[in-house]
C-alpha cells in the first residue's frame, strides 16, 4: 500500500484541477550514488497494469515491479522557506545519499 498525507492530495488535486494529468506517476528510475531515485510525474492516467492508491480523489500509479520497493511509502507535501514539493518517506530505503535524492534497498 501507498499512502498520501492530506495535504499531499490536496496537492495533487490542485495539480489536477489545473488540467496537468489526472493523477501522480510514483515510481523508481535507476540513477544516482545510492541505486534508484524517485519518479514523481503527473500523467493522463494509470497503465493498464498499474495500482491505482486515492485519497480523497487523489490518484497515484504505481507499476507492480515497483511496488515491492515501494511498499508503504507515505507521500506528503511540504511547504517552506527552504523545501517545497513532494517528500517520501520510504521504510524500505535502506542506504540514502548524502544529497537526499537517491536511495538503495536491501538486497533480498
Amino acid at each position: 500500500m501507498i499512502e498520501l498525507t492530506p495535504r499531499a492530495a490536496e496537492r495533487i488535486n490542485e495539480v489536477v484541477a489545473e488540467g496537468r494529468g489526472k493523477g501522480l506517476r510514483f515510481g523508481l528510475t535507476d540513477g544516482g550514488c545510492s541505486g534508484y531515485t524517485y519518479l514523481l510525474d503527473f500523467e493522463e492516467g494509470p497503465d493498464d497494469d498499474d495500482l491505482v492508491f486515492e485519497l480523497d480523489g487523489a490518484r497515484v500509479f504505481v507499476h507492480p515491479m515497483h511496488l515491492p520497493f515501494l511498499q508503504g511509502s507515505v507521500i506528503r507535501y511540504l511547504e517552506g522557506d527552504f523545501q517545497t514539493g513532494f517528500q517520501i518517506d520510504n521504510p524500505n530505503a535502506q542506504r540514502v545519499c548524502g544529497c537526499g535524492e537517491s536511495f538503495d534497498v536491501a538486497s533480498t
